[in-house]
């Protein structure tokens, strides 16, 4: 079974994140394939809109620990940086519907949806500064935007975790409705988008996304701190007690 499965439903690309067993946790093939996906939104003109969701209980757990680690010792570059980049520049309107745990890459990558549904079970987390990171997707800039600078700051500083009312208080998620509604309401606003007029759409989409054109170089500066946060001896205790199922211990450092 493939790990990204992509489906077109009249003129709506589905693309659903489908590593239950790993809480949908992405990988670089996952990646690759969302990737694929974008670029074939935007190029062919009867898709018109772009419907992300999870598999199972999870929307996604961000990426695996295990990664993180490898990636550290072999200096290796970001699996996420195309799809950043394919994100943030997306033409089609994207919708994401979000059930259950979304987890770092798995909260950011919202920022960019144009409408996101949220379940009663949706909880964004994003746990960078506990994992000896910092965030990425350039949330650090859109955060603050969206929530406010406090808010933002309990978010991406302390890692604390938002639960679909608060999300949907703050502004951050359009609308919450239960577990078992949830594709049904995020297929229905997807099908209400795609029946506009294609063209008036992605003009407006693009009006409002103006005011971002510093996107780009906050994405770009964001990865390069990762990158050196990645191979930090903080980032290394952190994963080391997330596979040792430990608390880990910051007290040496300064």
């Amino acid at each position: 079974m493939a790990e990204v499965v992509i489906t077109q439903s009249g003129s709506v690309l589905e693309v659903l994140f489908n590593r239950p067993e790993k809480k949908n946790a992405l990988t670089r093939a996952m990646y690759a394939a969302v990737v694929d996906a974008f670029h074939r939104a935007d190029a062919d003109a009867a898709i018109r809109v772009v419907l992300l969701s999870g598999a199972g209980d999870t929307f996604t757990s961000g990426n695996d620990i295990r990664d993180f680690q490898s990636r550290s010792v072999t200096n290796e570059a970001s699996h996420a940086s195309p799809f950043l980049d394919a994100l943030s520049s997306l033409a089609t309107p994207l919708v994401a519907a979000v059930n259950g745990a979304a987890i770092g890459v798995g909260t950011t990558m919202l920022a960019h949806a144009d409408l996101v549904i949220a379940a009663h079970s949706a909880r964004f987390v994003m746990p960078f500064t506990s994992l000896g990171l910092v965030p990425e997707a350039a949330s650090s800039l859109l955060f603050p935007r969206l929530v406010g600078h406090q808010r933002a700051s309990a978010l991406l500083l302390l890692g604390e975790p938002m639960d679909a009312e608060t999300a949907h208080e703050w502004g951050f998620v359009n609308q919450v409705v239960a577990d078992a509604e949830l594709m049904t309401t995020a297929r229905a606003v997807a099908a209400r988008l795609a029946a506009l007029p294609p063209e008036a759409v992605r003009l407006t989409k693009d009006l409002i996304k103006n005011g971002r054109g510093d996107v780009p170089g906050r994405i770009a500066q964001e990865l390069v701190l990762f990158g050196q946060r990645l191979r930090s001896p903080e980032a290394a205790e952190a994963f080391q007690a997330f596979v040792e199922k430990r608390k880990p211990d910051f007290s040496r450092f300064s």
